[in-house]
């Protein structure tokens, strides 16, 4: 298996969806052709590797002789990530989580008015940092003066 080539794609795409996601007029159809075309089809993508590795029908082009790859163990995660197939699948899970999470952004600051430009730095720590840019947006309604519990869905 190519892993070069999948790592490759999956990063272009989601950098090409996230493009749309901060710079695309406010449309109606845009969030959710970035949702499908985007996070749906990596976790697709994530799904279709993550499943056969798993169930030892491909290789992940590691190392042989390492602890076996599980979720159960400190060992055997990093076993699953000391290896081209196991970081490719990981940084897909990444891509198709943090786009989710933007999205979710950018569509509840749109219903409650925020601008553009005010999201894409939210939207570009998301990118880079989940978690950081969740935690910027959630401080951003804070500071609107609505609380973080009221951004869970868009009204």
């Amino acid at each position: 298996m190519n892993w070069d080539m999948i790592f490759g794609f999956a990063n272009a795409w989601a950098l090409l969806c996230w493009v749309i996601l901060a710079l695309a007029p406010k449309r109606e159809i845009i969030v959710p052709i970035v949702f499908f075309a985007g996070a749906v089809l990596l976790a697709c993508l994530y799904a279709g590797l993550i499943i056969p590795l798993m169930a030892g029908w491909i290789s992940d082009g590691g190392p042989v002789g390492r602890p076996p790859a599980d979720f159960t163990t400190l060992a055997g995660v990093m076993a699953l990530f000391d290896s081209p197939g196991g970081a490719t699948i990981g940084w897909i899970h990444y891509l198709a989580f943090d786009l989710f999470v933007g999205i979710w952004i950018a569509r509840n600051a749109d219903a409650h008015k925020i601008s553009r430009w005010l999201q894409a730095p939210i939207l570009f720590f998301t990118l880079m940092a989940g978690p950081i840019g969740l935690l910027l947006y959630l401080l951003l309604r804070q500071i609107k003066g609505e609380k973080p519990e009221n951004a869970v869905l868009p009204s």
